[in-house]
């Protein structure tokens, strides 16, 4: 795979990827932006958001666009590809606050920047030592407040896990499961971002968070009978009071959700 360092700056920055996706696949990550980050998107001055690498079909685009319109009906979501031919493809679901172009990390929005740019599936499929540099690019092209938020997720989005970054770097880590679709919180290990995912082994802190979030959910096996819900809910509570800066409370944790801060899992 070629390195983004070798790019030419007058063309789109990045290499096309699988693109594969799925209707409803990012409904985890897009639950997230119109929950804690809402607030930045509810009192943008402009509501322009960029979906970063929309894939071979346009349908997580629309779905982003329908979504955020709950926070704020004038929202103008542009989505972005480096394949022209998948952009053309999407043209004609082009319409009132959803657009599609050309483009790379370098975000052709015309000078316009956006308050959110997710980024899903798009990084685990390049080289480690290159995602803080793709980050690097994006962060001054955001709003002032704005969040690139750059994830993975499973095929069916079951399994998910982002990191919020904002304009002086990364913030938060969250992990989100389908409560009931596994058997302990670290099986989301294999979709943690790319920054993270070679970090995951003995002496790092996303092994470290992982093992406590193990532990945490074994330790509240006697609730397992009071539901799923009810056990994830005592385990982030259970993390949070040894000392994890664990964000947000149960209204999040009950939709198997837990955030926690970046110093916490930092490489």
């Amino acid at each position: 795979m070629p390195s983004l360092l070798l790019t030419r700056p007058a063309r789109p920055v990045g290499v096309v990827t699988r693109g594969t996706t799925n209707p409803n696949r990012l409904r985890r990550v897009d639950r997230y932006l119109t929950g804690p980050l809402g607030p930045l998107l509810r009192g943008a001055d402009d509501p322009f958001v960029v979906d970063l690498g929309f894939g071979a079909s346009p349908t997580t685009a629309v779905e982003l666009r329908d979504r955020l319109r709950a926070v704020r009906p004038d929202v103008r979501v542009l989505g972005i590809e480096i394949d022209p031919q998948r952009v053309a493809a999407a043209r004609p679901l082009a319409g009132p606050g959803l657009d599609f172009r050309v483009g790379g990390f370098e975000l052709p929005t015309g000078g316009r920047a956006p308050v959110l740019v997710r980024a899903f599936n798009v990084l685990r499929q390049y080289p480690a030592e290159e995602v803080v540099g793709v980050w690097d690019m994006v962060r001054p092209r955001l709003a002032p407040g704005g969040a690139l938020v750059d994830g993975t997720c499973d095929e069916i989005g079951r399994r998910a896990t982002w990191v919020d970054v904002g304009r002086d770097g990364p913030r938060t880590l969250t992990i989100s499961l389908r409560l009931g679709a596994f058997e302990r919180p670290s099986d989301v290990a294999e979709r943690l971002p790319k920054v993270l995912i070679h970090r995951n082994v003995r002496g790092e802190r996303v092994h470290a968070w992982l093992a406590a979030l193990d532990a945490a959910w074994l330790a509240a096996a006697p609730l397992a009978s009071f539901g799923h819900r009810q056990r994830w809910i005592a385990a982030c509570r259970a993390v949070r009071e040894q000392g994890w800066p664990v964000l947000h409370g149960p209204a999040r944790w009950r939709l198997g959700e837990v955030t926690v801060r970046w110093e916490a899992v930092a490489p």
